[in-house]
């Protein structure tokens, strides 16, 4: 097991020879766990993603990235860039830890066009002899050429009097020709808010408060903030930390969700509802959102959460990205739908229509490991209904629908290796409605639920063996009349 000092956790990249990268390469390449249509890192870590745009008829999508391995170290941007948010090409590292400001990490942040071009807003992080931390923010300009050349000094050098180091992950907007920047904060008090900037230059940029919800106190630090509206809706986006648990909500060790409401812009004054997580299963942390070609608010969120071991460590790569979701708000709710693009991936369409019962029924003798299911409930006099996917004789990933309660489970507790330092394998989630609907996306080594038509999503990695294939489903008691259609998910061009 490699011993990740400081040291190596701050190499450069470009300083370490060949001979490694090969190593590590081929070992990441080997793993067993690899997705086929997920963004995955080439080798060692990815997080958030990050400078998600559609910009001159292509998509930019990039992701903090350490190259050497499963942990946080240095960190840059590695960038994809698409015509349709399913076929990726790996553009490679985009912006790198190469300025004093940077010298130890180039953070989080977004994309924005400005007098047709593009930029991104990101935070450099730098650390002084004392292992201090200094956040500043900063803006570089992707050229014609793809390459990208930073401004030559901090757009923003320091958080504002009253805040600590913890100031980063801009996310750049515009409204009336005005540029705006929300920004994670966390005050003296270490309780986490979230900071307005605006400019009209992207220059020059000027403080205008923090932004007023009624949160006062929730949690000591809010990562990763997203704004924008939608149809007739203000949603904030944040991830706060230090969140206790409470019932089946917030089981995760960091948490990922959203207020809505109406935002004064001017007044920095956000009327909301409740905080609402994003996802209930165990993977799911720091999205953000971008309009596509069609106008249509598309997420994209990290598989995975920090202080996390995870089984493909030892093959020196972690986590993945989110399959690319189209938001809504319909009647008051929001919802998340995998975007209709990903219909090209399908082949090999099977379906089966019957009973189940408390007499397990395979219903797909089933031999492959990605793939898109989905099960229409079309009768059901059942207390509860169990779905397992990626099942065989030792292993199964059991999602469990209570009828009465109208309650999903996802169980991974026997889904072959566990993630290590998290805190039980089940995560639940209470339905608006009854279940009338599940569309599920397997991959390698993940899973991701769309309930009702995105009123609630779980997503997750499972690490199952390569004989775990089947599919079945059964009821406590009662029975349920179903219909499934699965569908082969392959990424030829990927």
């Amino acid at each position: 097991m490699t011993e990740w000092t400081r040291e190596k956790r701050y190499q450069r990249y470009e300083e370490v020879d060949q001979q490694t990268i090969d190593i590590l390469t081929d070992q990441v390449e080997k793993s067993k766990y690899r997705q086929t249509f997920h963004i995955q890192p080439k080798t060692g870590l990815l997080n958030d993603p990050n400078g998600l745009i559609y910009f001159n008829g292509v998509y930019y999508v990039s992701h903090q990235w350490f190259p050497l391995g499963p942990v946080h170290g240095l960190k840059y941007w590695y960038t994809y860039t698409s015509k349709d948010l399913i076929h990726f090409n790996a553009e490679g590292p985009s912006l790198k830890p190469d300025t004093r400001d940077d010298s130890h990490g180039v953070y989080s942040g977004s994309a924005f066009e400005y007098n047709g071009n593009l930029y991104y807003m990101y935070t450099a992080n730098h650390r002084d002899d004392d292992w201090n931390r200094i956040s500043t923010q900063h803006i570089a300009k992707v050229n014609h050429d793809g390459s990208v050349e930073k401004f030559p000094k901090a757009v923003i050098s320091a958080p504002p009097e009253g805040y600590t180091q913890h100031f980063r992950d801009p996310k750049v907007f515009t409204k009336d020709g005005v540029f705006y920047a929300i920004i994670a904060a966390q005050n003296d008090l270490e309780q986490g808010r979230i900071l307005q900037y605006y400019s009209t230059d992207i220059v020059n940029w000027e403080l205008q408060g923090e932004i007023q919800t009624n949160l006062e106190a929730f949690g000591y630090m809010w990562e990763c903030p997203d704004y924008f509206d939608l149809d007739g809706h203000d949603l904030m986006l944040f991830c706060p930390q230090g969140i206790e648990p409470s019932g089946e909500q917030f089981r995760n060790i960091y948490q990922s969700g959203y207020i809505m409401g109406q935002y004064d812009l001017n007044q920095l004054k956000m009327n909301h509802a409740d905080f609402h997580e994003l996802d209930y299963g165990f993977d799911f942390y720091a999205p953000q959102t971008f309009l596509d070609e069609n106008g249509q608010r598309i997420l994209i969120g990290w598989m995975g959460l920090p202080e996390i071991n995870y089984p493909s460590d030892k093959d020196g790569w972690a986590h993945c990205l989110t399959i690319p979701r189209v938001l809504s708000v319909e009647e008051g709710n929001l919802k998340q739908r995998p975007i209709k693009a990903l219909e090209q991936l399908r082949t090999n369409k099977e379906t089966a229509l019957g009973y189940a019962n408390k007499f397990t029924r395979q219903l797909h003798p089933y031999d492959g490991k990605q793939y898109e299911l989905i099960i229409d409930i079309l009768e059901n006099e059942a207390t509860e209904i169990y779905f397992e996917v990626r099942t065989s004789k030792s292993q199964t990933t059991l999602i469990t629908y209570n009828t009465r309660a109208k309650k999903v489970t996802l169980d991974r507790s026997e889904s072959g290796k566990l993630p290590e330092h998290v805190d039980g394998a089940t995560r639940s989630t209470y339905l608006d409605t009854p279940l009338s609907n599940l569309q599920i996306f397997i991959d390698t080594s993940s899973i991701e639920i769309f309930c009702n038509n995105g009123e609630r999503v779980m997503t997750s990695r499972i690490f199952t063996d390569d004989d775990a294939t089947g599919i079945k489903a059964s009821t406590e008691s009662g029975q349920v009349y179903l219909r499934f259609t699965k569908y082969d998910l392959k990424d030829d061009e990927g």
